[in-house]
């Protein structure tokens, strides 16, 4: 997706519902739960919850924004997920490793990762697609053979469950805390930085980069190693705020992520990825889910419409497109 030139005529209605259909859509959502649950829905008890079920979601998908900005694909996030907080669970409980090396290793996990999907994809021309496809798959091998598949209920460090687990200010737990400096600083790089600037240029035009002098490979490398990085926080945030491990944790949050960044994509700035439109699309998604399961549906039913929701933020996204342009 192209970063568009932004036209100095007043933009026009339809323009305008372009950049804002997604906020429309989701404030129109926020008043019919509130009709729907006047008791239940619109409380601070409430809103504190969905922050904190979107928390790991939030990481992720801004993390996975850079990636999409530059045209690139990573579907390991998922397994690496499960394998950072596997290798840190099973560092502390089995070979009784202190919280704070566990966590550094977990973190470091991430680095390699994201380094070798870099260099695979963008040194040896590798499909991103493919490539981390299959990257996932090695990766809950690894994550199997650290962890023997057991879920593990305790032995955690309470050092470790504080990270996420604890509320330091506001009443907010820490992975809320987590989660809006992963964003604010994903949104500087991106939107305050030459890095950032090369990175859009990438996903425009590949070529018209290379030619311009921009390090193609070497940048996106770098974003490879941010998303592998950020999914290596939420494997963290995921076993710290339980104090517990299972198995694979993190495979359920990779469709999220995805309809999160594309729903974010038809937001503010169609056609373009951005960390805000992210937020926005977790949000969103967050807040769904919790009137759904408010309404007693089933889960069938509260995946059938996240589903359809990602289609129609790629749908809305490519229309956007279009209409700025």
């Amino acid at each position: 997706m192209q970063r568009l030139r932004r036209s100095s005529h007043r933009p026009s209605s339809t323009g305008l519902l372009a950049r804002y259909g997604v906020v429309i859509a989701f404030l129109v959502m926020i008043a019919v739960f509130s009709l729907v649950k006047p008791h239940v829905f619109p409380t601070g008890t409430d809103a504190k919850s969905i922050l904190t079920t979107a928390a790991p979601s939030a990481v992720l998908a801004v993390g996975l924004t850079v990636v999409l900005a530059m045209q690139d694909f990573d579907l390991s996030i998922g397994s690496m997920i499960g394998l950072a907080g596997g290798a840190a669970v099973a560092l502390m409980v089995n070979s009784h490793v202190g919280w704070g090396y566990a966590l550094i290793v977990a973190l470091a996990l991430g680095v390699a990762v994201g380094c070798v999907n870099g260099y695979l994809i963008a040194f040896l021309g590798g499909s991103s697609f493919i490539i981390t496809l299959a990257m996932g798959t090695v990766l809950t091998g690894i994550e199997f053979a650290f962890t023997k598949q057991a879920t593990v209920f305790s032995g955690v460090a309470p050092g470790y469950v504080d990270i996420a687990a604890k509320s330091y200010f506001l009443g907010l737990s820490n992975q809320i805390w987590i989660a809006v400096i992963v964003a604010v600083v994903l949104w500087a790089l991106l939107d305050r930085t030459e890095l950032g600037r090369f990175m859009y240029a990438i996903g425009g035009n590949p070529e018209a980069a290379r030619l311009s002098g921009i390090r193609i490979r070497w940048i996106r490398l770098i974003g490879f190693v941010i998303v592998a990085f950020t999914a290596a926080i939420v494997g963290i945030i995921l076993t710290s705020q339980g104090g517990s491990y299972t198995p694979d944790a993190g495979a359920p949050y990779l469709l999220p992520a995805y309809a999160a960044a594309f729903l974010g994509a038809a937001c503010f700035r169609p056609g373009e990825f951005n960390v805000p439109g992210t937020i926005v699309g977790v949000l969103f998604l967050g807040t769904i889910q919790t009137g759904l399961t408010m309404l007693n549906l089933q889960t069938y039913l509260i995946n059938l419409v996240q589903g359809g929701i990602l289609i129609a933020a790629v749908l809305l996204s490519r229309l956007g497109q279009r209409v700025v342009s």
